[in-house]
C-alpha cells in the first residue's frame, strides 16, 4: 500500500518510476481498473481517496497484510457521504486485489479464500440503519472472510453487529499539501513546483480535485485551477464590509468585535480556546442583516465562513441524508478551523416539547445530532457557531443551553442614524455631499436589505433616464409613490413630540434618545427610568408624559389632532391602561389593596363610578402635562421648530437644546433603564 511519507524531513513520497514502489503499484492497480483512463493516469478522486485510505490502513501495523491474507473486521469512517463509493472502489482494487470476489449479502455458499464482504453505506438510503443487514454480517463471519464497513457515521449507518464485531476502527484523514501534490503528480505525471496556499489546502474537498486536476494539464496549472475552484465556494470570500464598517447591530456588533480580538489572540497563542465565547444565536426579522453580520465577522477576523441552513440540511430525500448533511457541515468546519459556521433558519428544527407523536422520532434524531455536533465543537478548538432565526420561541431549549448557543442577541430594526449610514454605504461616492437623513426618515421601520433594494432601483432608473441619481429620485423609490406628510401635519407632529420630550424630562420619566417626524407621523424614542416606575407618583408621571403630546398641541396650536388616540398602542391607550392598573391592580385607587381577575376587572370597567375614578386620574395627569408645557413653552417651541426643520433630533442635539432651554435635569445616572418607544 501507499506510504504517506518517505525519507527524512517529512518529504512527500511521489512517483519514483520503481515498479515495486507502493505508490506505483497503487496507481497501476487503479488505472488498470478504470478502463476510461490510460494506464499512465488516474482520476483525481480515486488518487486522493487512495492516499487517504492508504494512510489510514498503514497507521495500523500489519493491517495491509491482514486484509489480503486473513479475516479482519474493519470499520472505516469517511465523515462525508460523497466519498463512500470511491473508498469502496479503492478498497476493492487495492486492499483485496482485483482477483478477490465481493460477497454482497454474505450468504453465498460459494466463498473462497479470495472472497470478502464490503458494506458501503453513505446514509442516503432508507435502509442505511443499524438494524438492517445484520444477517449478512452473521453469514460473513461464519464464512470466515474479511469484512469491511464504510460509512460517514458508522454508528448510525452500518449494521449494528458489524460494529460490535469490529477489530479495527479507522478514520479517513484530511487532505494536506503533500497529498494534493501527490494526486497532481499521479494524474499529470509531473510534480508541481508552485506552492499550494494553506487556505486552499484547508478548503479543498476531494470533489474540488476532480474539477481542477486533469490529465493533459501541467502540474502548476492544476494548482492554479484548484485555487479558482476553491474561490467559487465562497469559504474565503471576504467581499463586502468588515464588521468595523457596518452600521448598527448594537450588542451583536460589540460581541463580534470582541470575538475578532479574541480570535486574533487565540491564533497568536496568547489566549486559550476555553476563554472564547464561541456560540451566538441572532434573533431578528428578515432583512436586518443576520447573514451579513456573520460574513462581516469572518472578514474582520480573516477566517473562513461555512454558511449553511436548516433548509439545506432538509433537502435530502430521507432522514439519513439530513443527518449526513449536518455531520458533513460540521466536519468541514472542523477542517477549516479556526472558522465560523453560520446556520440560518435555525427555527426550522422543531422544538421537541411541541412535537406530536407522528413526527417526534424523526425530529428527535435531528435535534439530538445537532446537539451532539454543537457539543463536539466545544471539544474541538477553533469553530465558532452563529445561528440565526426569526422565531426564537420555536427553537428547542437544549440548543440554547450553556455550552451551545447560550448567548442570544436580538438585532432590531435600524434607527434613522443607522439607516443613513446604510444608505451612504450602498450609494458609495454618489450623493457624497448630500444629507441622507430625509431618505433615512422616509425609510423608517425598514431594513438594510430594503435600503440596498431601493438604492439599486434608484440607480437603475437614473441609468435608464441617462441622468444623475438625485435625492428626490431616491425618495421616490423609498416612498413608492406615497405622499410625504403635509406641512400642517408636520408642524403638529413636531409640536406633539416636543411635548412628550419636555414633560418626560421635567418629571424625570425617561432619558430621551431621538425624536423623529416620519411620513406617517412622529415618534419619540426614550429609555424609561426604572427608579420611580414602581411608585404611584412615578406611574402618574409616566401617564403625564404620554399625554404631553396632546397637551403640547393644545397649548401651542390651540387645537389638537387625533394622533394621540389612533391604535391600540397609542398614547391614550397606554395612558388609560396605566390608570386602570393604578386604580384596580396596584392598590393605589379608591378600592384599596384589592386585585381582581381579568374577567372581574373587565366587569368593573362597566361601572360608571369606576370609569369616573379612572377619568379623574387621567384628567389630573393631563392637567399636569399642560402646566409643564405652559411653564416650558420656550423650550417646547425650540425643540418643535428644530424637529420640523430637520425631521430628526438625535440624543446629542436634544441634549444641546435642553442645555440651552433647560426644563429639568436627570440626576440619577445609575438608574437602570429599559428601551421603549412612544410611537404614533
Amino acid at each position: 500500500m501507499l506510504a504517506a511519507e518517505a525519507g527524512t524531513n517529512n518529504s512527500p513520497l511521489l512517483r519514483s518510476g520503481n515498479p515495486n514502489d507502493p505508490i506505483e503499484m497503487l496507481i497501476d492497480d487503479l488505472s488498470s481498473a478504470d478502463q476510461s483512463q490510460e494506464r499512465t493516469s488516474i482520476r483525481a478522486d480515486l488518487a486522493a481517496v487512495a492516499v487517504l485510505v492508504a494512510r489510514a490502513i498503514e497507521g495500523v501495523e500489519g493491517l495491509t497484510r491482514e486484509l489480503r491474507r486473513n479475516r479482519p473486521v474493519v470499520v472505516l469512517t469517511t465523515h462525508v457521504a460523497e466519498v463512500v463509493s470511491v473508498v469502496a472502489k479503492v478498497l476493492q482494487t487495492c486492499s483485496f486485489g482485483l482477483e478477490a470476489k465481493a460477497v454482497d449479502s454474505g450468504r453465498s455458499s460459494h466463498t473462497s479464500s479470495r472472497s470478502y464482504f464490503l458494506s458501503e453505506r453513505d446514509g442516503t438510503a432508507s435502509d442505511h440503519k443499524p438494524e438492517r443487514g445484520n444477517d449478512g454480517i452473521s453469514h460473513a463471519l461464519h464464512a470466515r472472510i474479511p469484512i469491511v464497513g464504510v460509512a460517514p457515521d458508522p454508528r448510525r449507518h452500518l449494521p449494528r453487529d458489524l460494529l460490535r464485531a469490529a477489530e479495527y476502527h479507522l478514520s479517513l484523514g484530511q487532505l494536506d499539501e503533500s497529498a494534493i501534490a501527490l494526486v497532481i503528480e499521479a494524474v499529470t505525471g509531473t510534480h508541481p513546483t508552485a506552492g499550494i496556499a494553506d487556505q486552499i489546502v484547508r478548503a479543498a474537498d476531494i470533489s474540488d480535485l476532480v474539477l481542477a486536476i486533469r490529465a493533459g494539464r501541467s502540474a502548476n496549472d492544476c494548482v492554479a485551477r484548484l485555487e479558482q475552484v476553491v474561490a467559487t465556494k465562497g469559504t474565503f470570500d471576504h467581499r463586502g464590509p468588515a464588521l468595523e464598517e457596518l452600521a448598527g447591530y448594537g450588542a451583536a456588533r460589540e460581541w463580534g468585535l470582541n470575538l475578532v480580538a479574541d480570535l486574533r489572540d487565540y491564533r497568536a497563542g496568547r489566549l486559550g480556546w476555553d476563554c472564547i465565547e464561541k456560540g451566538l444565536l441572532l434573533v431578528g426579522p428578515p432583512g436586518v442583516g443576520k447573514t451579513q453580520f456573520a460574513k462581516a465577522v469572518a472578514k474582520s477576523a480573516n477566517i473562513p465562513l461555512v454558511s449553511t441552513s436548516v433548509a439545506d440540511w432538509n433537502a435530502a430525500a430521507f432522514l439519513s441524508g439530513t443527518l449526513a448533511a449536518i455531520k458533513s457541515c460540521f466536519a468541514q468546519a472542523r477542517k477549516l478551523a479556526p472558522c465560523i459556521i453560520f446556520i440560518d433558519e435555525l427555527d426550522g428544527i422543531s422544538d421537541r416539547a411541541t412535537l406530536t407523536s407522528e413526527y417526534r422520532e424523526y425530529w428527535t434524531q435531528i435535534v439530538n445530532l445537532l446537539l451532539e455536533q454543537l457539543a463536539g465543537v466545544e471539544d474541538r478548538p477553533g469553530v465558532v457557531v452563529i445561528g440565526a432565526t426569526n422565531h426564537v420561541d420555536h427553537i428547542d431549549a437544549a440548543i440554547r443551553r450553556a455550552g451551545r448557543l447560550d448567548r442570544t442577541i436580538e438585532i432590531e430594526l435600524p434607527d434613522a442614524d443607522t439607516l443613513a449610514q446604510i444608505f451612504r454605504y450602498h450609494l458609495g461616492e454618489i450623493l457624497i455631499d448630500v444629507d441622507l437623513m430625509p431618505a433615512a426618515l422616509a425609510a423608517s421601520g425598514k431594513t438594510g436589505a430594503d435600503v440596498e433594494a431601493w438604492v439599486r432601483r434608484a440607480k437603475s432608473h437614473a441609468r435608464r433616464e441617462k441622468s444623475e441619481l438625485s435625492l428626490d429620485g431616491l425618495l421616490y423609490e423609498i416612498r413608492s409613490g406615497r405622499e410625504s406628510l403635509p406641512k400642517n401635519l408636520r408642524r403638529a407632529c413636531a409640536v406633539h413630540e416636543a411635548g412628550h420630550l419636555v414633560v418626560g424630562v421635567a418629571l424625570d420619566v425617561f432619558a430621551p434618545q431621538a425624536l423623529t417626524v416620519l411620513d406617517h407621523g412622529g415618534a419619540t424614542r426614550v429609555e424609561l427610568s426604572r427608579a420611580n416606575s414602581q411608585t404611584k407618583a412615578g406611574i402618574e408621571n409616566f401617564i403625564a408624559a404620554l399625554l404631553g403630546g396632546r397637551a403640547s398641541e393644545e397649548v401651542l396650536l390651540g387645537q389638537s389632532t387625533a394622533g394621540a388616540g389612533v391604535g391600540e398602542h397609542s398614547d391614550f391607550s397606554r395612558a388609560t391602561n396605566a390608570a386602570i392598573d393604578l386604580e384596580l391592580r396596584f392598590g393605589f385607587g379608591a378600592i384599596g389593596v384589592a386585585q381582581f381577575s381579568q374577567r372581574a376587572t373587565e366587569m368593573l370597567l362597566h361601572d360608571p363610578s369606576i370609569v369616573g375614578l379612572i377619568k379623574q386620574r387621567l384628567d389630573r395627569c393631563h392637567s399636569l402635562a399642560r402646566d409643564i408645557i405652559a411653564m416650558n413653552r420656550i423650550a417646547v417651541e425650540a425643540v418643535a421648530r428644530r424637529l420640523e426643520e430637520t425631521g430628526y433630533l438625535d440624543r446629542t442635539t436634544i441634549g444641546e437644546l435642553l442645555k440651552q432651554y433647560p426644563v429639568s435635569a436627570h440626576d440619577d445616572p445609575t438608574a437602570l433603564s429599559q428601551k421603549t418607544e412612544l410611537a404614533h
